[in-house]
């Protein structure tokens, strides 16, 4: 246990729930440690903190996916960096690390064969595209996601960068549903 801009948080618990009320009344770098958890992009975090005040989940969600939308691909590559590959599972305690391993819950339950071309198809995207397949893996099993990767191999990069960022965005608000009321 410990405390976190004035709320006391579990380390393995995936839900803080601050009202946006009182995110909006934070200090910037107090503001920061809670959303830094929903996407590590440094400049979504940024641009995000100098939108406040947002005073409701759904201003905030709006505001974050118009960033989302708005940030250069390098800014992209720096939130996937902070995702482990589907399949994997996320080391470390924190609301990052728990929220990854409780959103692939789906490659838990996967048979060898589909383990093995999950870990064959991560390192075949990332040796076309550069970076970690991302996809927003709650609630799909290890045979959707694997299919989703096979698929998006075939893509074009700039037609791939597209989903990424789609992907990213959703992952992102369900993030933010996790850490605001």
């Amino acid at each position: 246990m410990r405390t976190e801009v004035g709320v006391t948080v579990d380390d393995d618990e995936v839900s803080v729930l601050v009202p946006v009320v009182q995110f909006d009344a934070l200090p910037m770098s107090a503001a920061a440690e809670l959303l830094t958890p929903c996407c590590a992009s440094s400049r979504w975090v940024h641009q995000v903190l100098l939108g406040r005040p947002y005073h409701s989940l759904r201003v905030l969600s709006a505001a974050s996916d118009d960033v989302l939308a708005d940030l250069a691909w390098s800014d992209v590559a720096e939130a996937l960096a902070g995702h482990p590959r589907i399949g994997d599972r996320a080391e470390g305690a924190g609301r990052e690390a728990g929220w990854s391993r409780t959103e692939q819950a789906g490659t838990q339950q996967a048979g060898d064969a589909v383990a093995a071309e999950l870990r064959a198809g991560n390192i075949a995207y990332e040796q076309r595209f550069g970076h970690v397949f991302l996809i927003c893996a709650t609630g799909r099993s290890a045979e959707q996601m694997l299919a989703a990767l096979q698929q998006r191999l075939g893509n074009p990069t700039a037609m791939e960068r597209d989903v990424v960022r789609a992907e990213l965005q959703a992952i992102v608000r369900l993030r933010l549903i996790k850490t605001f009321r």
